[in-house]
């Protein structure tokens, strides 16, 4: 299958390409700079922006499945209307080059008013995505543990940095973090599960932990020993965000959302993908472990 790759310079999409490249099929990505991705061999690379339209179409040419792994948000403020005009672009474009199928990965939560403004704009780009004339296969997961995820840093920087966290309500939100490596298994294997086409998936690991189980077990995992989590309810998400800028150096356009929604349980509530793309799911610590391996191994902090 000729497929292409839209932000494959991200923490999935350079993960995706070698993965898709194994699996068999034709792979083409699309980047900003094409200076500034590595690209390996018999990989095609085109250069453009989901926010300037005119650069899409050579690109999406003769595809038969496109991803689309493109977020907004650490480009700071504005960030949803970004995500808007962007999927707008594709979504016209991937019609347009008459693409068979659209892969993209979404945030995980339930659906209503008390969805943050990271969740709601990825749904509101499920949306926008699914108006094009082919099939879009939406999979949404919480939080990915593995090296380059911001989420998981923010968590890792925690958890290693205070040995007493005085910590907002948000430590007892329940999510099901699930292991870069079985995202990767689900983002490929739906392009040969023709029952995925034109579906919403929800995809956890196999664990649904609290927000304070997770920064004890990397915090032991990582110093030997748990941090002392004393949460404190009058810390509201906004006030805590600006203590995880104190801790870590998530930037803030990044981290700001992603705390505003960490007071809303993420967890999986329809498991069909389990049935139609089986994947041996990853234990949390053992996600952890490869991924404090990986950054080790690459020198990161």
């Amino acid at each position: 299958m000729n497929v292409l790759v839209t932000g494959a310079t991200g923490f999935v999409g350079q993960r995706l390409v070698p993965a898709l490249l194994d699996a068999g099929h034709e792979v083409s990505v699309l980047v900003r700079d094409r200076t500034r991705y590595d690209a390996p061999d018999n990989v095609a690379v085109y250069e453009g922006d989901v926010l300037e339209p005119a650069g899409l179409d050579d690109a999406l040419a003769d595809v038969d499945a496109a991803y689309y792994l493109i977020h907004a948000m650490g480009g700071g403020r504005g960030f949803e209307e970004r995500d808007r005009r962007g999927a707008r672009n594709f979504a016209s474009a991937a019609e347009a080059a008459g693409v068979d199928r659209v892969i993209y990965l979404s945030g995980l939560g339930v659906s209503g008013d008390d969805l943050s403004a990271h969740l709601r704009s990825r749904r509101e780009v499920e949306a926008v995505l699914g108006r094009g004339a082919y099939e879009l296969t939406v999979l949404r997961a919480a939080i990915i543990v593995g090296h380059g995820s911001a989420s998981f840093r923010i968590v890792r920087q925690l958890s290693s940095r205070l040995p007493v966290m005085i910590t907002p309500r948000w430590v007892s939100t329940r999510v099901q973090p699930i292991a870069i490596a079985d995202v990767i298994a689900y983002l490929v294997g739906v392009l040969d599960a023709p029952e995925t086409a034109g579906g919403t998936f929800e995809i956890g690991g196999p664990e649904l932990l609290t927000y304070r189980e997770m920064l004890s077990t990397v915090g032991r995992i990582l110093t030997g020993r748990e941090p002392y989590i004393v949460p404190v309810p009058v810390l509201t998400p906004r006030l805590s965000a600006y203590w995880v800028d104190l801790v870590t150096d998530v930037p803030a356009g990044v981290a700001h959302p992603l705390i505003d929604g960490m007071a809303t349980d993420v967890v999986v509530t329809d498991d069909r993908i389990r049935s139609l793309v089986p994947v041996e799911l990853t234990p949390f610590e053992t996600a952890v472990e490869r991924a404090i391996d990986e950054e080790t191994a690459g020198g990161g902090r």
